[in-house]
């Protein structure tokens, strides 16, 4: 599965832990792959030592790329001098992923689907396409995702690849009014069911509190125990 975001800092990482954390509780091997890391120099803990730290040592990772800058791939790798991702590389890499028998493997993006990842053009929705993988969106919470949030399922649409639903990645505990009415409408503006809703804050729990709210926020679709709020 790819997971893919309305945009930065909306929780992708924390959705993808949560993925990995409760499917890992369930028996499955799961890996998490990140084709490309920004804003992290070489040798410092990225996205991954997140999910590692989150999920615990169970949880296999694996990076192809690092930038420094906090940029699009693209830019990052420009600016940088290093070689672009390509997505004949991530297809590479999910086929090796693939040989050792992994349950579970989650793609996890660099901000939004339309990204690029080289100045060739090529974006995460290219990797879905390649892979023929469903997509995953994590949304945020507040005013102004919906236009995001179908701005992302209209593109996919658009290229023939299927959201496989919408997650918000950090809701907080006391939700204004755009927060409390956007449950209901994500899933009309972008097609697709809304699968769970993760607490703001979620990214700092002990890997036992993180995997009981993983279980409480995402759908059973996803491994986890939430409903959807009635509309």
């Amino acid at each position: 599965m790819i997971v893919t975001g309305t945009g930065t800092g909306v929780g992708k990482t924390v959705v993808t832990a949560a993925l990995a954390a409760v499917a890992a509780a369930a028996g499955d091997r799961v890996v998490v792959l990140k084709p490309a890391q920004t804003g992290i120099e070489p040798g410092a803990p990225g996205d991954l030592a997140d999910v590692t730290r989150l999920v615990g040592p169970s949880v296999v990772t694996r990076e192809l790329a690092r930038y420094p800058e906090p940029l699009a791939p693209a830019t990052a790798a420009r600016r940088s001098g290093l070689p672009p991702l390509r997505v004949a590389a991530v297809t590479d890499a999910v086929a090796d992923i693939a040989r050792d028998g992994a349950d579970l493997l989650l793609v996890e993006g660099a901000g939004g689907l339309l990204v690029r990842i080289n100045d060739d053009g090529e974006t995460l929705a290219d990797v879905a396409a390649a892979l023929g993988a469903p997509v995953l969106v994590v949304a945020s919470a507040g005013l102004g995702v919906l236009n995001t949030a179908a701005l992302t399922a209209e593109a996919l649409a658009r290229r023939g690849l299927t959201c496989a639903g919408t997650v918000v990645g950090a809701y907080p505990d006391a939700p204004d009014l755009a927060e409390r009415t956007n449950l209901a409408d994500l899933p009309t503006v972008t097609g697709a069911p809304l699968l769970g809703v993760l607490p703001a804050g979620l990214g700092g729990a002990d890997p036992e509190r993180f995997l009981t709210a993983s279980r409480c926020g995402l759908h059973p679709v996803l491994g986890g125990q939430w409903v959807p709020p009635l509309p």
